[in-house]
């Protein structure tokens, strides 16, 4: 697979205001009068200014999440009227639920790479409160409100980023493992009433996913590793979704021991798709990952839905 030129030239983020403790474990919400579009905005514009560009500078603005913020026009075109209105800048969605960032570098890098675009805002983030079981404890005290942003741009050879592998899986057979029945083309809004409600919650089978993620991940990981032709020895760092607490179990399987790997579920939990791009600013920021250095993201998303990308940051 030939190495596509791109490197991040900025990122940002956003955390929801109101701060909730679970356990011990710290979520965020958001709080009365806030929306998901004023993160997104928030993550955007920091992106922007960290990359040292405006958003005059960007020929292609994507919006990678989960959620809709409503049904029609796409996430991308809502946030298009908030940080470039009167611009012709395109927007589009780009849609894998948890792994949404991940697949949108996949994209975006390829179509920057074919030359269609040079300079890409992609921004995820999702209001995973807005569809949260009270009486499902697991995914109650899961999951956090959030966005994250990044510039993605065509980077010179001198420079060594690059996407140097990707690659992602689907098992259908966890599709109604992860889920959110109502609302849309199969169980519209107008059909909701009492004895229905609860397929307008967010349901999540956990033992069922874990199980999933137990059979196929180990083997389609080896197999990424083996086809990019890099050995774990080499990887600056692991920047995993987010995904619940079994994130200390999982990865180990995977051949990631403690500290090979960014986990931040105490601290935020799961933020959707917000999670990988969330961690990895913060691993920026951190110095745990410097330019020219190579890391991995992966993910799961619901589907069952799987995402391993290697890049030279």
């Amino acid at each position: 697979m030939r190495d596509r030129r791109v490197k991040i030239a900025g990122m940002g983020r956003a955390l929801a205001g109101e701060r909730l403790e679970f356990d011990g474990q710290t979520r965020y919400r958001l709080q009365a009068g806030e929306t998901l579009l004023d993160l997104e905005e928030r993550a955007a514009r920091e992106a922007l200014e960290t990359a040292g560009m405006a958003i005059e500078d960007i020929d292609c603005m994507v919006c990678a999440a989960a959620t809709p913020l409503q049904a029609i026009p796409c996430n991308a075109a809502l946030l298009h009227e908030r940080i470039a209105k009167g611009l012709e800048i395109p927007a589009m969605d780009i849609n894998t639920t948890c792994t949404s960032f991940i697949t949108a570098l996949d994209v975006m890098s390829c179509m920057i790479e074919a030359g269609r675009y040079e300079r890409v805002l992609i921004v995820s983030g999702d209001t995973a409160s807005a569809a949260l079981n009270p009486n499902q404890k697991e995914s109650f005290e899961l999951f956090s409100d959030a966005s994250a942003a990044c510039v993605l741009v065509k980077a010179g050879e001198e420079e060594g980023a690059a996407i140097l592998y990707s690659r992602q899986r689907t098992w259908s057979e966890g599709a109604h493992d992860t889920e959110i029945r109502g609302g849309c083309g199969l169980l519209t809004a107008f059909c909701m009433n009492e004895e229905n409600r609860e397929d307008y919650y967010f349901d999540m089978k956990g033992k069922k996913i874990l199980k999933l993620c137990a059979k196929n991940l180990p083997p389609f990981i080896h197999a990424c590793m083996e086809e990019a032709g890099i050995d774990r020895s080499e990887v600056r760092l692991v920047i995993p979704h987010q995904a619940s607490r079994a994130l200390s179990v999982i990865m180990p399987r995977l051949g990631f021991p403690k500290g090979t790997y960014f986990d931040r579920v105490e601290r935020y939990g799961n933020m959707v798709s917000a999670s990988v791009p969330y961690a990895l600013s913060e691993a920026i920021d951190e110095g745990l990952i410097r330019r020219g250095e190579p890391a991995i993201l992966i993910g799961t998303a619901a589907g069952l839905t799987s995402n391993f990308l290697l890049l030279r940051y």
